[in-house]
């Protein structure tokens, strides 16, 4: 019912799942991941305790292999399941079950575990191995799983068609104001061109909810902290960083002033232009 891929980036700091499905809310029952531990995909019949057993294996110091191998023989129903898994150092596994419904099947690599089940065909993961490994290593992991689970997608997906799709990508201190490690948790529960869909929150995602890069960064001069305020008061606001959490930017504002995101400074100033 479901194609998924399970990663860790190349730079050894982040691990998370992208998945798709004629499911709903395919997000809530699929992925898990923990930064510094390893991330892991189950599917098929799915047995959603996997998420926790899977990763306090792996957080007890197991390799992706171990991990599913502890999963598979304590559970009777194996062969219903699927489940890809990859570890804190990038090791991957993969399991699909003889009593999968066609066509089931899945692909590792360094780094990456591909799974789907009720699949038009071996291709669908075939395209996302090609665009996995395609995509830029020092891209951000996000765009890299979404990248995949898009050729997935456009090869066919699943064969009973769309319905939801979800990303989860974790990194340490990566949360909003880098006190937890989810970088991205987004799902579209029930849409008709869901993995579309899952591309467009992203880019909100990128906005709203993570940190500016150092490029990104404006330093405010004098001459730019009076202009934000002017521009800030202009357009109804207490000062500017009313403006800001009004406008939920806070990750992309320094809590001292210093600095500005010049995506948050361009919103601004086309704000008053338009005012």
């Amino acid at each position: 019912m479901t194609f998924s891929i399970v990663a860790r980036s190349a730079d050894g700091e982040s691990w998370g799942v992208a998945v798709a499905s004629k499911f709903l809310a395919v997000g809530s029952c699929v992925p898990a991941a923990v930064a510094q531990v390893g991330a892991i995909a189950t599917q098929a019949d799915a047995n959603v305790a996997y998420k926790g057993l899977a990763l306090s294996h792996l957080d007890d110091g197991a390799t992706a292999e171990i991990a599913l191998q502890r999963l598979l023989e304590e559970d009777d129903q194996r062969d219903h399941r699927q489940v890809g898994i990859v570890d804190i150092d990038g090791g991957a596994a993969s399991h699909t079950g003889s009593a999968c419904l066609d066509w089931a099947g899945s692909i590792t690599g360094d780094g990456y575990a591909i799974q789907g089940n009720i699949l038009v065909g071996e291709e669908v993961v075939d395209a996302m191995q090609a665009a996995w490994e395609n995509s830029d290593d020092d891209a951000p992991l996000a765009r890299r799983l979404l990248a995949a689970l898009a050729a997935g997608d456009e090869a066919g997906g699943d064969r009973r068609g769309r319905q939801s799709a979800a990303l989860l990508v974790v990194r340490d201190g990566a949360g909003y104001g880098g006190l937890d490690d989810i970088a991205v948790d987004l799902r579209v529960d029930d849409h008709a061109d869901p993995v579309t869909e899952l591309a467009r929150l992203l880019e909100l995602n990128d906005l709203y909810l993570t940190a500016s890069t150092e490029e990104e960064k404006v330093v405010v001069t004098p001459e730019l902290e009076r202009e934000l305020e002017e521009r800030a008061t202009a357009l109804g606001h207490r000062d500017f960083r009313a403006w800001v959490g009004s406008g939920n930017y806070e990750m992309r504002v320094a809590a001292d002033g210093s600095w500005v995101d010049e995506k948050v400074l361009a919103i601004l100033r086309a704000e008053e232009t338009s005012a």
